[in-house]
């Protein structure tokens, strides 16, 4: 007899054809069988030789239902890319394509998301949205936090689900929490919606892993369908993140405010996306260059203004988890607040200097560390004849909103990353001390 029990850490029950596999992933099973058994917090399954059974620690049968997983093996096979994490940058065109499949609906000029439809109306009546998650996902949110308070005029903030279970956060009548997780299992997110739960919020999910703990205790959802990812440090479910937020952005301001044909633009804009990432891949042999005259730099910055300031800090934070070089996100006018004593000669900056209203003043932040010494490594939009003469390295992307260029601008930094922990001997999918899903404190 098999039996395996789940408290916290996700547990799942493969059934193929005479044999069963207990698992915390799918992605570990999907090579023998598609059927999986999804156990929740104190259940259990017996396997023997009549089957298995699932019930309770407490010894209560507990019927079960089951799922067929989602993705196939040829999704989480290398084919011709080194690593997944290479591969999963890669298929950020394809992962969007899905994630926003079936959901732009043109016809009625608006958004379709049916995990959530019999809560929009409650949701245009929101008063707060607080957006809890950790890492990558906790970035997506603070994308969110500018999208839903510039397209929905809607309060946002973004929290740390970490610190959010141990505060007092207050709670107030129509406030909503999004939960916000790859796997569906991050243990802080997870107790985070506990805790929203029982003071009243209603909770939303946006996670990529159907059957997963999150997705379960969220009164709804989104899924990403961006496809399975097997590289720790997240990069297409970021993008699929950041989609999702921005569709349910547009779909509460066109119910409040925005008009049919304000609406129809944006969505259009969005429908761009998949495309202009294509045209940004073709740069990577290019930011492999960048990356290998940099790596001897310990110590990086990354600057954004707007809706590429939580860019910034995910280039940061990728830089750091794959390649162990030390990098800080920044809003770029906080730099001369103190970060700027950290200039000196050959320090690389990256900065995020595409067009949109504060292009000025990041290029008065350029300014400033240019003078100091500082390397200046630009994201910036094609066709601008400008910053090319204030920059030692630039990366171009295709023209978008500003409210889109989020998605577009992580492409560079991601590969970026990437190649800097190669050119350095790191292990790119994984890297030391970390976990692909974060279950326990």
């Amino acid at each position: 007899m098999l039996i395996g029990a789940k408290k916290g850490s996700p547990l799942i029950l493969g059934v193929g054809e005479n044999e069963y596999i207990l698992a915390s992933d799918a992605a570990a099973i999907v090579e023998h069988t598609t059927q999986a058994i999804y156990l929740a917090d104190n259940e259990m399954v017996t396997v023997g030789p009549d089957g298995f059974h699932t019930k309770t620690i407490g010894n209560v049968t507990v019927g079960k239902d089951l799922q067929q997983i989602e993705f196939s093996l040829e999704q989480i096979e290398l084919g011709s890319f080194q690593h997944h994490m290479l591969k999963e940058i890669f298929e950020q065109p394809k992962s969007l394509i899905t994630c926003m499949g079936g959901r732009i609906d043109r016809r009625n000029h608006g958004i379709r998301l049916g995990g959530i439809a019999s809560y929009l109306r409650d949701l245009t009546r929101t008063r707060r949205l607080i957006m809890a998650a950790c890492g990558t996902a906790f970035h997506a949110g603070l994308v969110g936090e500018f999208l839903f308070e510039q397209l929905a005029r809607i309060p946002a903030e973004t929290e740390y689900a970490s610190e959010f279970r141990y505060r007092n956060p207050i709670i107030e009548d129509r406030t909503v929490v999004i939960a916000i997780s790859q796997s569906g299992e991050t243990l802080d997110t997870l107790a985070a919606v506990e805790e929203a739960k029982e003071r009243g919020a209603r909770v939303l999910g946006v996670v990529n892993v159907v059957g997963s703990s999150i997705a379960r205790a969220t009164d709804a959802g989104i899924y990403l369908h961006a496809g399975p990812e097997i590289g720790v440090a997240s990069t297409k479910a970021f993008t699929a993140q950041v989609a999702v937020l921005t569709m349910l952005a547009i779909e509460l301001g066109r119910r409040k405010h925005i008009s049919s044909d304000e609406a129809d633009r944006h969505i259009e804009e969005l429908s761009q996306i998949p495309d202009k990432i294509s045209t940004i891949l073709t740069q990577s042999d290019q930011i492999k260059e960048i990356a290998a005259a940099n790596i001897n730099k310990d110590n990086w910055l990354f600057l954004g203004r707007g809706f590429n300031y939580p860019v910034a800090l995910e280039g940061a934070l990728k830089l750091k988890e794959i390649s162990y070089i030390h990098a800080e996100g920044l809003p770029a006018a906080e730099m001369k607040h103190g970060p700027i004593a950290l200039i000196a000669d050959g320090m690389p900056a990256v900065f995020i200097a595409t067009a949109g209203p504060q292009y000025d003043k990041i290029m008065g932040n350029i300014a400033e560390v240019r003078a100091r010494g500082g390397k200046i490594i630009a994201i910036a939009t094609e066709g601008d004849q400008n910053i090319a003469q204030h920059a030692d390295h630039l990366i171009t992307i295709p023209d978008a909103p500003e409210f889109l260029q989020p998605m577009l601008a992580v492409v560079p930094l991601q590969l970026l990353a990437y190649h800097a922990a190669v050119l350095r001997g790191q292990d790119v999918d994984k890297p030391r001390n970390l976990a692909k899903s974060v279950t326990v404190e």
